[in-house]
């Protein structure tokens, strides 16, 4: 599994909770050469291989059962006007194949939501099942606590990488049209790069370590998430988890997240005017903030858990053993 994604986190926390999964992580630089990467996890006896589809190609072997699970699709058309050229010529070409043949020899296929499950069945023309097993969220550690009284300013969190496709680009825009008293912190993302500029209410925390994210979402009032496009929200259900409000782009799988007016708000895709005024809304009536904050920590504990997704996967690996003749 390539570090410094969403991905890694998943599955690093399923490493922890699920007795015998182990985890081999490598630089993304690695996949700048797919066949080098069939050495990952070679040093590791497995009774299964859990892969994303990307390049799990490379890492399967023959006799043991691959279970692949879509944690996004890379693939997907409509994200083509927010990659490179390059990134676009990659993903049409030879990771499509990768994907495709992964998929042809996959036992079992996974997606972390609806949405997604959806739209790779439409996209590959999937004749094998996709089984949705949500992510889930160390419930234990992501956790509201009693907000600090009398700060001056309403603390608005936008977590995750600098790119375009997390919607960066509309941060400024909206900041601009937010109340005075309201500032917005952001991270560099796992992957640790760019800065937004100066402003008297912008707040760089620059790149914040996994194990330090509880006390981050803690620390804020509301988190903005103006993605344009999720396999799942990582972050939205760390924040729901932590009883925050979540101001979202109604897209792709947060409305299976976010339930509109009751644990936060779905704006149009890029609709900066929205996103402000929903922002400025709840800054207004902290009575609204602690509501949506308790209507979303009960949604996490009740679909969301580490637990829940440890379980799902351990019935879905034993299912997949049960039903695999080693002798392929």
């Amino acid at each position: 599994m390539a570090a410094g994604n969403g991905a890694h986190v998943v599955h690093k926390s399923l490493e922890k909770a699920l007795s015998g999964y182990k985890v081999a992580s490598y630089h993304p630089y690695r996949t700048l050469f797919p066949p080098g990467l069939w050495s990952v996890g070679k040093a590791y006896k497995a009774d299964i291989f859990h892969a994303a589809p990307d390049y799990a190609l490379f890492h399967a072997k023959k006799g043991v059962p691959l279970v692949l699970t879509f944690h996004n699709y890379v693939l997907d058309a409509f994200m083509r006007a927010y990659s490179s050229p390059l990134q676009n010529l990659h993903y049409q070409t030879d990771l499509k194949w990768f994907t495709k043949k992964s998929v042809n020899l996959a036992s079992s296929i996974t997606a972390v939501s609806r949405f997604t499950a959806g739209l790779v069945a439409k996209e590959l023309v999937l004749k094998k099942p996709i089984n949705v097993i949500y992510n889930g969220i160390d419930e234990a550690a992501f956790k509201p606590v009693k907000k600090i009284g009398n700060r001056k300013r309403i603390r608005v969190l936008f977590s995750g990488n600098l790119t375009k496709r997390k919607g960066v680009h509309w941060i400024m825009p909206i900041l601009n049209k937010l109340n005075t008293n309201i500032e917005i912190v952001y991270t560099a993302g796992l992957r640790g790069q760019g800065d937004l500029g100066a402003h008297s209410r912008l707040v760089n925390v620059g790149r914040v370590e996994y194990s330090n994210m509880p006390q981050l979402y803690q620390s804020v009032d509301v988190l903005l998430f103006p993605t344009v496009r999720e396999g799942f929200g990582l972050a939205a259900s760390e924040a729901m988890a932590c009883g925050l409000p979540v101001v979202a782009t109604n897209c792709s799988s947060l409305p299976e997240l976010i339930d509109e007016g009751k644990g936060g708000f779905l704006c149009g895709l890029g609709d900066v005017n929205d996103f402000a005024v929903k922002i400025n809304l709840l800054a207004e009536n902290e009575a609204l903030r602690r509501e949506m904050g308790d209507y979303n920590r009960d949604k996490v504990e009740r679909l969301f858990t580490l637990k829940r997704m440890m379980v799902e996967y351990q019935h879905l690996f034993e299912s997949v053993c049960d039903g695999f003749s080693y002798s392929n």
